[in-house]
């Protein structure tokens, strides 16, 4: 499958003991250009230490492109309102800064949520419609990205398309390929009803582990490879099929990642785009 390198991005979350600078010149040197920058590194900030100003210098000097800012959690909560559009307005006056295009927005996901299915469908609308004054205002867009665990208050790819469509305000949605195997949709039920032009980013990860389904933890989540359970190479050569022309961003999550050097980091970006490409 061919897939244009321009299309590739790397997540912050597969180098956890890495500066920015760093990062960015690993980047580069993976012959890429795009990245998603998050808030829950080690140092609790999106831009680290570093002023907006500087990090614009970086991202300059280094030739990057910030796709998205990861994340603003449990953003479908009702008892989060007031809270969620206060860090909703941080967060998009330092995408604005930093020239980022998207903010990704996490359902809630907790055992503790007794709310009926109607209710955080309800809920996810009249988030949605809150906060799309503040997407509009700062020209960023916002990126739904459903949770494939059972207990996610937002586990459907095809509702999530439902539910921005009924928002009427430009959000897109993230497809995650682990959430998407977790999820359990029907393969012919999303390919009849999904609209690519509504999926905006799509996340890729790997998973080895022959566990159930229902026991797998983002801490499975490695690099891409043939030993794959969730059969992302398959679900990225049908999202091509089906017309996705998007970003594709690299996101591991494993605590392995922690061990690896930058070398160790460079090989497997290498290695999972030569998977793909195959």
């Amino acid at each position: 499958m061919s897939i244009a390198q321009n299309r590739f991005c790397i997540n912050r979350k597969i180098a956890p003991n890495l500066s920015i600078e760093s990062f960015f010149r690993l980047v580069k040197k993976c012959g890429l250009n795009k990245v998603e920058l998050r808030n829950d590194m080690p140092s609790g900030k999106v831009t680290d230490e570093l002023t907006t100003a500087q990090l614009n210098a970086l991202a300059n000097e280094y030739d990057i492109e910030i796709v998205t800012i990861n994340a603003l959690q449990y953003f479908n909560l009702p008892e989060r309102r007031s809270v969620l559009l206060q860090e909703a307005e941080e967060m998009l006056k330092l995408a604005q800064a930093i020239h980022c295009h998207g903010v990704i927005l996490c359902p809630n996901c907790s055992t503790s949520d007794k709310r009926s299915a109607e209710q955080k469908e309800q809920d996810t609308l009249d988030a949605l419609l809150l906060l799309a004054p503040l997407f509009k205002k700062y020209q960023v867009t916002g990126l739904v990205e459903p949770l494939g665990f059972g207990i996610s208050s937002l586990r459907s790819h095809l509702l999530t398309q439902s539910i921005i469509h009924k928002s009427a305000a430009p959000y897109k949605m993230v497809l995650d390929t682990f959430h998407y195997y977790l999820s359990d949709i029907a393969q012919a039920e999303f390919d009849a009803h999904i609209d690519v032009n509504t999926i905006g980013l799509v996340h890729l990860s790997g998973v080895e582990e022959a566990r159930l389904k229902s026991t797998l933890t983002d801490e499975d989540r490695i690099m891409l490879s043939d030993k794959d359970k969730l059969n992302s190479k398959q679900q990225v050569a049908n999202l091509e099929r089906l017309g996705y022309q998007g970003i594709y961003a690299f996101e591991p999550f494993s605590s392995q990642l922690n061990t690896w050097s930058e070398a160790d980091i460079e090989r497997e970006i290498r290695q999972s785009i030569a998977y793909l490409q195959s």
